[in-house]
């Protein structure tokens, strides 16, 4: 697997290094919040482990634009323990947060457990029958039921629905989900998007003006759950 490594200080980073190699691992490194945004594009890794305080870009405005385009784990790494950073950093896309200093067992632990959970997502992306909640889709059968009633969703909106439903929980940014529904080539206005989002939460809330289940994250996307 390919794990992205965002720090800043060169020993934390040769020691990661060393122990995601001894894992297996090819290692990817950047110093900076902008230079780690680049990489994130370019290299597309499997797992991102992020520092918090970092120069020229600090790490919660690096994990928010990275999930505008990547659903890749993002595992934060601070030495700051207190709550408010923990919440704001999950917030905006993070799926884990480890305090420095850490035990190398702990974070090992916890970059296993985000790799098979990304695996599990990338599994129910096959799978013919879907569910999440009171909400169930039948792929090939093309047929949606919400709370023991079928609803009838046009293309976009069921392959929206299906993108969200392989994805519980996760933080889905605006370009990921127009690249996943619309193509990578399009190239039309993003409020596309936003509009969808509503007509499908008109079908699937119970109240669409406080959504329950399609939530949206400010600055990011959207998170189904």
């Amino acid at each position: 697997m390919k794990i992205l490594v965002i720090e800043d200080e060169e020993t934390m980073v040769t020691a990661l290094r060393a122990l995601l190699a001894r894992e297996g691992h090819e290692v990817v490194a950047a110093r900076d919040g902008p230079d780690g945004l680049d990489a994130a594009k370019t290299t597309r890794p499997d797992l991102i482990l992020l520092d918090l305080a970092l120069p020229g870009l600090d790490g919660l405005e690096v994990c928010r634009r990275i999930r505008v385009f990547s659903t890749a784990p993002v595992i934060m790494l601070t030495a700051r323990a207190g709550e408010g950073d923990k919440v704001t950093g999950l917030e905006v896309g993070a799926d884990d947060y480890v305090t420095k200093p850490f035990s190398p067992r702990e974070l090992i632990a916890r970059v296993r457990a985000q790799l098979r959970r990304a695996q599990t997502y990338a599994q129910a992306a096959g799978r013919d029958l879907l569910q999440v909640g009171e909400i169930t889709m039948d792929v090939p059968g093309r047929r949606v039921t919400v709370r023991d009633t079928e609803v009838r969703l046009p293309p976009k909106e069921f392959e929206l629905l299906r993108v969200f439903m392989v994805n519980p929980g996760r933080v889905l940014g605006r370009d990921y989900l127009l690249d996943r529904v619309w193509g990578e080539d399009y190239a039309g206005d993003v409020r596309t998007l936003d509009v969808h989002v509503r007509w499908l939460r008109e079908k699937i809330e119970r109240e669409p003006g406080e959504p329950a289940h399609l939530l949206t994250v400010h600055g990011v996307g959207y998170r189904f759950q």
